[in-house]
Formats: structure tokens, sequence, C-alpha cells
């Protein structure tokens, strides 16, 4: 049984992913009049947009550096104030130089949230539910951009100057995940490890394994009694560690590799590209919201019952299938625009189901606790650098290549996932931190 406290943290810190999934997508619908009110060429007007993503992969590279220095609470609190400040200042914003930095802030929000969320939801998560705890941070990425899209829609029919406050109103849920961090005790196993605190690390682990509380702490000690035996320290590249090291690039690679920051940036463009009007396309588009958001939401019940693998298994076939028709209708031209939404629809339920639900669990999962946020910023950072490729690549790849070759790519791509996740990914579900330590370390 999950203690009612652990649960309420957990909550509380995926806060930080609906906060990353606003701040993603609000700039959708204040895009076109931001370009208006400063008046800028197309070249700014790309630079603004994106400059949020270049903060992301900044914000991914250095989102350790707080972890393990202030403690999970503390760069929690921190991604708090800076998600506020951004959204404060860009809504007041009367400068375009000054506009852009604090964009650039809020990016930086989103990838440090990637990095120190997830760690944190891990490290006080008991082991059976572990899973399900901590994809209630994707759940509320999903969460977060729908949410977003329906803020833009009511905003934009109340109020003149509209786009000041759908960037504003972030500063509401950014104030109150403030607040709420308040209620949210620090990681015991930073405590443990970083601090040598070992009283407070061990009254929170009373609360959130009331009856191992002490085998988990002992094996805590262990780990780290191993850990410092490794001449090379807390190298995360050094031979103790590297089977994790890949395990977390490929993972990560793979998840954007599959095309889905392509579907999700650019689907009216897709959808068009297949003969449906622009009103089809972007109500096929929204179609794609709401899937992504049913079946993150179904992951969280089975992640921990059918495992992270078995998962992985489903939805790498899912994938495959799903991209290859699309392939296939683009090189047939025999398609009806009706029949790719509907294989893009098939293909995001079964990436929300698979990728899209595994893949913080699994990075957080798979590091010991000597590295861990180290380990955690190699996947963040890798998944953001790929999706900032993909991103600005797609439309380039397909007019040059066409749709059938592009979306052969994302299908030869998820076959060599199918292989990774069959001969190389181990299954974590059910097992501490420190056990899964114990199996990859070495490997």
């Amino acid at each position: 049984m999950i203690q009612k406290k652990v649960i309420l943290w957990s909550v509380i810190v995926a806060m930080g992913g609906f906060l990353f999934g606003f701040d993603t997508a609000v700039i959708s619908g204040a895009e076109q009049s931001i370009q208006v009110y400063w008046k800028l060429n197309d070249l700014q007007h790309g630079l603004t947009i994106s400059i949020a993503l270049i903060g992301t992969v900044t914000g991914a590279f250095l989102g350790r550096i707080p972890a393990d220095s202030l403690g999970r609470k503390k760069a929690l609190i921190l991604i708090a104030l800076i998600f506020l400040f951004s959204a404060l200042g860009t809504a007041l914003a009367t400068n375009w130089y000054l506009f852009m930095i604090l964009r650039f802030l809020g990016g930086l929000g989103v990838g440090a949230s990637s990095v120190i969320a997830p760690i944190y939801i891990s490290e006080i998560s008991p082991a059976a539910a572990r899973g399900r705890l901590v994809v209630l941070f994707q759940f509320n990425i999903v969460f977060g951009i729908l949410i977003s899209y329906f803020s833009n829609y009511l905003i934009g029919q109340s109020f003149h100057d509209s786009w000041r406050y759908m960037l504003g109103i972030q500063a509401i849920p950014s104030f109150l995940f403030l607040i709420l961090l308040r209620l949210v005790p620090e990681s015991p196993r930073w405590l443990l490890l970083q601090k040598g605190q070992a009283d407070k690390a061990t009254s929170i682990l009373k609360i959130i394994n009331p009856e191992g509380f002490e085998q988990d702490l002992e094996s805590i000690v262990n780990s780290n009694t191993e850990d410092a035996k490794d001449p090379e320290g807390a190298e995360l590249f050094s031979k103790r560690y590297r089977f994790p090291a890949i395990l977390a690039i490929l993972f990560a690679f793979f998840n954007q590799v599959s095309g889905i920051n392509a579907i999700i940036y650019y689907a009216p463009r897709i959808f068009e590209m297949t003969g449906l009007g622009k009103s089809a396309s972007l109500l096929s588009t929204a179609g794609i919201g709401l899937v992504n958001f049913i079946f993150t939401m179904l992951a969280i019940w089975f992640i921990d019952s059918m495992g992270r693998k078995k998962l992985m298994l489903i939805g790498s076939f899912g994938l495959i299938l799903t991209l290859g028709l699309v392939a296939y209708s683009f090189y047939t031209k025999s398609f009806s625009g009706y029949y790719v939404t509907a294989y893009l629809l098939f293909y995001i339920a079964f990436f929300a189901f698979s990728q899209g639900a595994v893949i913080w669990v699994f990075i957080s999962e798979i590091f010991p606790n000597q590295v861990r946020a180290k380990g955690q910023t190699l996947g963040s950072l890798t998944h953001w650098v790929m999706a900032t490729i993909i991103a600005f690549s797609f439309p380039l790849i397909t007019d040059k290549l066409g749709g059938g070759n592009t979306f052969a790519f994302f299908t030869a791509m998820m076959v060599l996932q199918l292989l990774f996740v069959w001969k190389l990914m181990p299954e974590t579900k059910g097992k501490s931190l420190e056990q899964i330590e114990h199996t990859l370390i070495g490997h």
C-alpha cells in the first residue's frame, strides 16, 4: 500500500511536469500576435519561438548542479521561481530583447524540471509503485499541454491583447507549485549521501516504507560504500557506470527518432500534405492531443503491473506498424487524409502507452545514487538535443525527401528500437533503486 503522504509529495512535484507542458505549448496561441506586436521578420520570429527550446537544452544540461549542490527540494523551488518570473515577465515585457531573455529563462525551467522532478519522485517512491508515481510527471506534461490549448482558446475569445494574458496566466500554477513545495520533504537519499544527515533521512524513510525502512536504509548505505570503492569516483562514463549511460542515451535517442516531436509540432502540415483542409487538419491535431492524454493516463495503471519492458515491446510493434502504414500511404499516393489521420492517432496511442510513459521512469531508475543527477541530465540532454534537431530539420527533410522516405526512416528507427528493447533493456519493475544498481553496474 502506498502511503498517502508519498502520493501527495509525488503529485506536488509532478506539477513541475504540468508547468513543463504548459510553458512548451502556450506560445502556440500567442506567436502570431507577438510577431505583429514587434514587427518581426521571419528569422526574428523563428528565433523568438525557438529560444525557449534552446533554454530547455541548457536547463537539461545544468539541472544536475542545483540538484546535487542545493538538494532536490531547493532545486524544485528554484524552478518554480523561474517559471513564475518568466510568466509574469513575458506578459509585461515591452522590449523584444527582454522578452527573448525571459522566454529563454522559461526554457531553463522546462529543461531543469525534466531532470530534477523525475529524480525526486523516484527517490521517495516505494519500489512497487515507483513506475506509476514517476509517470505522473509525464501525465502532467500532457495535461499541461491540453490545458494551455484550452486556456489560449478561452483567453483569445475574451481579452484584447490576449497574448499577454495567455503567457501571464502561467503565473497562477507556478505560484501554487511554489507554495505546495513547502509540504514536500527533502529526498532521503540526498540527505543521507550528500549531507550525512542519517536521522532526517531515516524519519522520511519511515513514512515512505514503515515496515521496511531499516532495510532500505541499509541498502542505501551499502550502495554508497560500494560506489566509494570505485577509484574513478562519481565519473559518469567510468567503466562502472558505462552500461546505464548507454541505456539512457539510446532510450532518449529512440524516443525522438520515432518522429514524435515532428508529428506533435507539425501535425497540421502533415495532415494538409495528405489532402485535408485546414479546419479538418486542426481538428485532427486536437484529436492527437486527446489520444495522447488518454493513453498516458492508461499507462499509469499498467506500468508497474506489466513492467517497463513489456510496454516498450508492445509500443515498438505498434509504432513500426503505424509508421509503416503512413509511409506506404505517401509512397502509393493512394491515401485518404482520414486514413493517415487514423494511423497517426493509433501511433500516438502506442507512443503514449510506451515511450512517452516509460522514458522518465526508466532513466530515473537505472543510475546509482552517486551519479543519478548526472545520469538523468545525460538522458534528458540527449532527449532535448534530438528533439531540437528533429523539430528544426523535419520541414526541410520532408521537402527534399518526401513524406514516404521520411516516415520510412522513422519506421526503420523503430525496428532498431525493438531490437534494443528485446536484447538490451532490463526490466526494473518492483525492484528498489539499489537492487537495480546491483543488476546493472559492471554489466
